[in-house]
Protein backbone atom coordinates (compact mmCIF):
# COMPACT_ATOMS: atom_id res chain seq x y z
CA UNK A 1 0.00 0.00 0.00
CA UNK A 2 1.60 3.49 -0.35
CA UNK A 3 2.57 5.33 2.54
CA UNK A 4 0.27 8.54 3.54
CA UNK A 5 3.37 10.20 3.79
CA UNK A 6 4.04 9.79 0.12
CA UNK A 7 1.01 11.02 -0.58
CA UNK A 8 1.35 14.78 1.23
CA UNK A 9 1.21 18.21 -0.15
CA UNK A 10 4.03 20.45 0.98
CA UNK A 11 2.70 23.68 1.56
CA UNK A 12 4.75 26.92 0.58
CA UNK A 13 6.98 25.27 -2.11
CA UNK A 14 6.64 27.43 -5.52
CA UNK A 15 5.43 25.02 -8.40
CA UNK A 16 8.15 26.31 -10.65
CA UNK A 17 9.64 23.56 -12.93
CA UNK A 18 13.15 24.41 -11.08
CA UNK A 19 11.29 23.32 -8.11
CA UNK A 20 13.41 19.75 -8.09
CA UNK A 21 10.73 18.93 -4.75
CA UNK A 22 7.64 19.72 -6.44
CA UNK A 23 8.01 17.77 -9.76
CA UNK A 24 5.45 14.87 -10.18
CA UNK A 25 7.13 11.12 -9.97
CA UNK A 26 5.43 10.15 -12.71
CA UNK A 27 7.20 12.06 -15.21
CA UNK A 28 10.15 10.39 -13.79
CA UNK A 29 9.19 6.43 -15.04
CA UNK A 30 7.63 8.13 -18.65
CA UNK A 31 7.91 5.50 -21.04
CA UNK A 32 9.72 2.92 -18.93
CA UNK A 33 9.81 -0.47 -19.77
CA UNK A 34 8.63 -2.51 -16.71
CA UNK A 35 10.13 -5.58 -16.48
CA UNK A 36 7.81 -8.19 -14.03
CA UNK A 37 8.50 -11.95 -12.70
CA UNK A 38 6.08 -14.07 -13.25
CA UNK A 39 4.82 -15.40 -9.77
CA UNK A 40 5.37 -18.72 -10.87
CA UNK A 41 8.70 -18.75 -12.48
CA UNK A 42 11.43 -21.02 -9.88
CA UNK A 43 13.77 -18.59 -7.68
CA UNK A 44 16.28 -19.49 -10.34
CA UNK A 45 14.65 -17.95 -13.50
CA UNK A 46 13.83 -15.03 -11.29
CA UNK A 47 17.60 -14.51 -11.12
CA UNK A 48 18.40 -14.77 -14.61
CA UNK A 49 15.66 -12.18 -15.87
CA UNK A 50 17.18 -9.71 -13.08
CA UNK A 51 20.82 -10.52 -14.43
CA UNK A 52 19.58 -10.83 -18.11
CA UNK A 53 18.26 -6.58 -17.76
CA UNK A 54 20.70 -5.75 -15.50
CA UNK A 55 18.42 -4.70 -12.65
CA UNK A 56 18.57 -5.18 -8.95
CA UNK A 57 14.56 -5.53 -8.74
CA UNK A 58 11.38 -6.34 -10.22
CA UNK A 59 7.95 -7.14 -9.14
CA UNK A 60 5.87 -10.47 -9.05
CA UNK A 61 3.02 -10.66 -10.76
CA UNK A 62 0.38 -13.26 -9.90
CA UNK A 63 -1.51 -13.94 -13.07
CA UNK A 64 -3.99 -15.79 -11.18
CA UNK A 65 -4.89 -13.35 -8.49
CA UNK A 66 -4.39 -10.41 -11.22
CA UNK A 67 -2.20 -8.86 -8.75
CA UNK A 68 1.55 -7.81 -7.78
CA UNK A 69 2.61 -9.80 -4.20
CA UNK A 70 5.65 -8.32 -4.09
CA UNK A 71 8.93 -7.52 -5.15
CA UNK A 72 12.19 -10.22 -5.98
CA UNK A 73 15.61 -8.43 -5.27
CA UNK A 74 19.03 -9.52 -4.65
CA UNK A 75 18.41 -9.44 -0.90
CA UNK A 76 15.82 -11.63 -1.54
CA UNK A 77 18.19 -14.34 -2.86
CA UNK A 78 20.95 -13.87 -0.49
CA UNK A 79 18.08 -15.15 2.13
CA UNK A 80 16.47 -17.73 0.11
CA UNK A 81 20.27 -19.16 -0.38
CA UNK A 82 20.84 -18.74 3.43
CA UNK A 83 17.55 -20.70 4.50
CA UNK A 84 18.51 -23.31 1.71
CA UNK A 85 22.06 -24.15 3.20
CA UNK A 86 20.65 -23.43 6.84
CA UNK A 87 22.70 -21.05 7.37
CA UNK A 88 19.95 -18.58 8.79
CA UNK A 89 17.72 -19.72 12.01
CA UNK A 90 13.89 -18.33 12.01
CA UNK A 91 12.49 -19.10 14.59
CA UNK A 92 8.80 -21.30 14.54
CA UNK A 93 6.62 -18.04 15.20
CA UNK A 94 8.51 -15.92 13.12
CA UNK A 95 8.41 -18.24 9.86
CA UNK A 96 5.67 -16.87 7.69
CA UNK A 97 3.12 -20.01 5.76
CA UNK A 98 5.39 -18.95 2.36
CA UNK A 99 8.69 -19.62 4.12
CA UNK A 100 7.43 -22.82 5.50
CA UNK A 101 6.31 -23.69 2.32
CA UNK A 102 10.18 -22.72 0.28
CA UNK A 103 12.06 -24.43 3.36
CA UNK A 104 10.10 -27.76 2.98
CA UNK A 105 9.94 -27.24 -1.15
CA UNK A 106 14.16 -26.60 -0.93
CA UNK A 107 14.85 -29.39 1.65
CA UNK A 108 13.08 -32.35 -0.53
CA UNK A 109 15.18 -30.71 -3.77
CA UNK A 110 11.32 -29.42 -4.95
CA UNK A 111 10.96 -26.84 -7.40
CA UNK A 112 10.57 -22.96 -5.81
CA UNK A 113 8.09 -20.47 -7.20
CA UNK A 114 9.75 -16.68 -6.97
CA UNK A 115 6.24 -15.72 -5.12
CA UNK A 116 7.71 -17.77 -2.22
CA UNK A 117 10.42 -15.61 -2.16
CA UNK A 118 9.45 -12.45 -3.21
CA UNK A 119 9.65 -10.25 0.02
CA UNK A 120 11.65 -13.03 1.80
CA UNK A 121 14.27 -10.93 3.25
CA UNK A 122 11.69 -8.33 4.89
CA UNK A 123 13.80 -5.31 4.23
CA UNK A 124 12.47 -3.25 1.02
CA UNK A 125 8.44 -4.42 0.30
CA UNK A 126 6.67 -3.70 -2.58
CA UNK A 127 5.65 -0.12 -1.78
CA UNK A 128 3.24 1.86 -4.38
CA UNK A 129 2.89 6.11 -4.91
CA UNK A 130 0.55 7.41 -7.34
CA UNK A 131 1.88 9.14 -10.47
CA UNK A 132 0.82 12.43 -9.01
CA UNK A 133 3.43 12.34 -5.78
CA UNK A 134 5.89 15.08 -5.39
CA UNK A 135 9.43 13.98 -5.96
CA UNK A 136 10.45 15.87 -2.84
CA UNK A 137 7.90 13.34 -0.77
CA UNK A 138 9.65 10.80 -2.51
CA UNK A 139 13.27 11.85 -1.36
CA UNK A 140 12.42 12.11 2.02
CA UNK A 141 11.08 8.49 1.98
CA UNK A 142 14.48 7.10 0.30
CA UNK A 143 16.14 8.80 3.25
CA UNK A 144 14.30 6.56 5.28
CA UNK A 145 16.25 3.73 3.59
CA UNK A 146 13.15 2.68 1.03
CA UNK A 147 15.12 1.69 -1.74
CA UNK A 148 12.45 2.20 -4.39
CA UNK A 149 8.70 2.49 -5.04
CA UNK A 150 6.35 1.67 -7.20
CA UNK A 151 4.59 4.35 -9.45
CA UNK A 152 0.56 3.78 -10.06
CA UNK A 153 -1.05 5.37 -12.60
CA UNK A 154 -4.82 6.65 -12.89
CA UNK A 155 -6.05 3.16 -14.06
CA UNK A 156 -4.38 1.60 -11.21
CA UNK A 157 -1.55 0.14 -13.72
CA UNK A 158 2.03 -0.20 -12.66
CA UNK A 159 3.42 3.37 -14.65
CA UNK A 160 7.34 2.40 -13.95
CA UNK A 161 9.48 1.43 -10.85
CA UNK A 162 11.10 4.57 -9.52
CA UNK A 163 14.92 3.58 -7.32
CA UNK A 164 17.07 6.02 -5.33
CA UNK A 165 19.42 5.21 -8.27
CA UNK A 166 16.85 6.46 -10.83
CA UNK A 167 16.12 9.67 -8.74
CA UNK A 168 19.65 10.31 -8.36
CA UNK A 169 20.61 9.89 -11.88
CA UNK A 170 17.40 12.36 -13.00
CA UNK A 171 18.68 14.84 -10.55
CA UNK A 172 22.43 14.61 -11.68
CA UNK A 173 21.25 15.20 -15.12
CA UNK A 174 19.50 18.10 -14.63
CA UNK A 175 21.43 19.63 -11.76
CA UNK A 176 21.89 22.91 -13.83
CA UNK A 177 18.59 23.76 -13.68
CA UNK A 178 18.26 23.13 -9.69
CA UNK A 179 20.13 26.50 -8.00
CA UNK A 180 19.04 25.19 -4.97
CA UNK A 181 21.08 22.12 -4.83
CA UNK A 182 24.23 24.11 -6.01
CA UNK A 183 25.50 25.16 -2.74
CA UNK A 184 25.35 21.73 -0.71
CA UNK A 185 27.00 20.08 -3.83
CA UNK A 186 30.07 22.15 -3.26
CA UNK A 187 30.72 21.00 0.34
CA UNK A 188 33.31 18.11 1.66
CA UNK A 189 31.64 15.09 3.08
CA UNK A 190 33.65 15.80 5.99
CA UNK A 191 31.48 19.11 6.07
CA UNK A 192 28.08 17.31 5.76
CA UNK A 193 29.16 14.83 8.53
CA UNK A 194 29.51 11.99 5.88
CA UNK A 195 33.42 10.94 6.63
CA UNK A 196 33.37 9.01 9.02
CA UNK A 197 30.87 6.26 9.94
CA UNK A 198 30.69 2.49 11.38
CA UNK A 199 32.15 0.58 8.47
CA UNK A 200 30.74 -3.04 8.13
CA UNK A 201 34.20 -4.94 6.73
CA UNK A 202 35.34 -8.82 6.23
CA UNK A 203 38.88 -9.66 6.16
CA UNK A 204 39.93 -10.93 2.62
CA UNK A 205 40.62 -14.44 3.56
CA UNK A 206 37.02 -14.75 4.96
CA UNK A 207 35.13 -17.35 2.64
CA UNK A 208 32.00 -15.60 1.22
CA UNK A 209 29.15 -17.37 2.37
CA UNK A 210 30.64 -15.92 5.83
CA UNK A 211 30.64 -12.22 4.23
CA UNK A 212 26.30 -13.09 3.05
CA UNK A 213 25.30 -14.09 6.55
CA UNK A 214 27.24 -11.05 8.01
CA UNK A 215 25.16 -8.92 5.23
CA UNK A 216 22.12 -10.72 6.62
CA UNK A 217 22.55 -9.94 9.81
CA UNK A 218 23.35 -6.31 9.88
CA UNK A 219 20.73 -5.80 7.12
CA UNK A 220 23.36 -3.82 4.42
CA UNK A 221 23.91 -4.70 0.68
CA UNK A 222 27.50 -4.33 0.64
CA UNK A 223 30.65 -5.47 2.65
CA UNK A 224 34.00 -3.64 2.58
CA UNK A 225 36.82 -6.19 1.91
CA UNK A 226 40.02 -5.63 3.58
CA UNK A 227 43.69 -6.86 4.32
CA UNK A 228 45.57 -7.42 7.71
CA UNK A 229 46.69 -3.25 7.88
CA UNK A 230 42.78 -2.50 7.04
CA UNK A 231 43.53 -1.03 3.34
CA UNK A 232 40.45 -1.38 0.90
CA UNK A 233 40.92 -4.57 -1.15
CA UNK A 234 37.47 -4.22 -2.87
CA UNK A 235 33.84 -4.52 -2.68
CA UNK A 236 31.42 -7.47 -2.12
CA UNK A 237 27.39 -6.85 -2.38
CA UNK A 238 24.26 -8.55 -2.85
CA UNK A 239 24.47 -7.49 -6.78
CA UNK A 240 27.70 -10.17 -7.03
CA UNK A 241 25.44 -12.70 -5.87
CA UNK A 242 23.77 -13.27 -9.85
CA UNK A 243 27.42 -14.31 -10.09
CA UNK A 244 26.85 -17.43 -7.60
CA UNK A 245 23.51 -18.20 -9.22
CA UNK A 246 24.94 -18.04 -12.57
CA UNK A 247 25.84 -21.56 -13.79
CA UNK A 248 25.19 -22.82 -10.54
CA UNK A 249 28.66 -21.86 -9.38
CA UNK A 250 27.69 -22.42 -5.54
CA UNK A 251 31.12 -23.40 -5.08
CA UNK A 252 32.04 -19.46 -5.64
CA UNK A 253 30.59 -19.35 -2.10
CA UNK A 254 33.44 -21.25 -0.33
CA UNK A 255 36.35 -19.18 -2.15
CA UNK A 256 37.54 -16.16 0.07
CA UNK A 257 36.36 -12.49 -0.46
CA UNK A 258 39.61 -11.67 -1.88
CA UNK A 259 39.25 -14.27 -4.24
CA UNK A 260 35.75 -13.51 -5.11
CA UNK A 261 36.55 -10.13 -5.89
CA UNK A 262 39.13 -10.94 -8.13
CA UNK A 263 36.15 -13.19 -10.32
CA UNK A 264 33.95 -10.43 -10.42
CA UNK A 265 36.64 -8.25 -11.59
CA UNK A 266 37.23 -10.99 -14.30
CA UNK A 267 33.98 -11.67 -15.39
CA UNK A 268 33.03 -7.60 -15.49
CA UNK A 269 36.07 -7.55 -17.44
CA UNK A 270 34.68 -10.06 -19.66
CA UNK A 271 31.14 -8.55 -20.22
CA UNK A 272 31.96 -5.23 -21.27
CA UNK A 273 34.94 -6.47 -23.22
CA UNK A 274 37.78 -4.72 -20.35
CA UNK A 275 38.45 -4.33 -17.31
CA UNK A 276 36.02 -1.85 -16.16
CA UNK A 277 35.28 -2.82 -12.73
CA UNK A 278 35.01 0.63 -11.18
CA UNK A 279 37.18 1.45 -7.95
CA UNK A 280 34.39 1.87 -4.95
CA UNK A 281 35.54 4.63 -2.80
CA UNK A 282 36.37 8.30 -2.33
CA UNK A 283 38.43 10.65 -0.21
CA UNK A 284 36.91 12.19 2.93
CA UNK A 285 38.06 15.67 1.41
CA UNK A 286 36.09 14.74 -2.22
CA UNK A 287 32.71 16.70 -2.15
CA UNK A 288 29.19 15.92 -2.04
CA UNK A 289 28.75 16.75 -6.04
CA UNK A 290 31.39 14.77 -6.77
CA UNK A 291 30.44 11.42 -4.61
CA UNK A 292 26.87 12.10 -6.11
CA UNK A 293 29.10 12.05 -9.43
CA UNK A 294 30.65 8.99 -8.98
CA UNK A 295 27.24 6.93 -7.36
CA UNK A 296 25.87 7.75 -10.70
CA UNK A 297 28.40 6.49 -12.70
CA UNK A 298 29.57 3.30 -11.03
CA UNK A 299 25.76 2.60 -10.67
CA UNK A 300 26.50 1.31 -6.87
CA UNK A 301 24.30 1.68 -3.34
CA UNK A 302 27.71 3.02 -1.46
CA UNK A 303 31.13 4.13 -2.08
CA UNK A 304 33.53 3.70 0.98
CA UNK A 305 34.88 6.83 2.28
CA UNK A 306 38.97 6.94 2.72
CA UNK A 307 41.69 8.77 4.58
CA UNK A 308 44.86 9.93 3.51
CA UNK A 309 46.76 6.62 4.76
CA UNK A 310 44.10 4.75 2.32
CA UNK A 311 42.64 3.26 5.24
CA UNK A 312 38.32 3.09 5.34
CA UNK A 313 37.29 5.62 7.68
CA UNK A 314 33.74 5.68 6.50
CA UNK A 315 30.70 4.33 3.99
CA UNK A 316 28.25 6.96 1.95
CA UNK A 317 25.33 5.14 0.74
CA UNK A 318 22.57 6.67 -1.18
CA UNK A 319 20.63 6.49 1.69
CA UNK A 320 22.95 8.94 3.60
CA UNK A 321 22.58 11.25 0.18
CA UNK A 322 18.99 11.17 0.56
CA UNK A 323 18.95 12.15 4.05
CA UNK A 324 21.08 15.37 2.94
CA UNK A 325 19.08 15.93 0.59
CA UNK A 326 15.45 15.58 2.67
CA UNK A 327 17.63 18.23 5.12
CA UNK A 328 17.71 20.89 2.10
CA UNK A 329 13.72 19.99 1.60
CA UNK A 330 12.87 20.45 5.49
CA UNK A 331 15.08 23.84 5.74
Amino acid sequence: MASEGLNQHREGLTTSHHDWTMIQVGQLVQNQKVITIDANASVEDACEILTKHGIRSAPVYDPEKKMYVGMFDYSDLMTYILLVLKKMNVSAEDQTMEMRDLIQRASHSQNVPVKLAADLSGKDPFCTVIAETRLGAVVNNFGTGIHRVAVMDSTGNLAGILSQSSALDYLMRHLSEFSQLQPVMQQTLQQLGLSSSKVLSVQGDAQVLEALIEMSKYSVSSLAVLDDQGVLLGNISMTDIQLIMKDLKTSWLWLSCFQFVSKVKIAQGMEDGQDQYPVMDVNEKSTFGYTLSKLQATKVHRLWVVNDKGLVAGVVSLTDVFKILSTLIDS
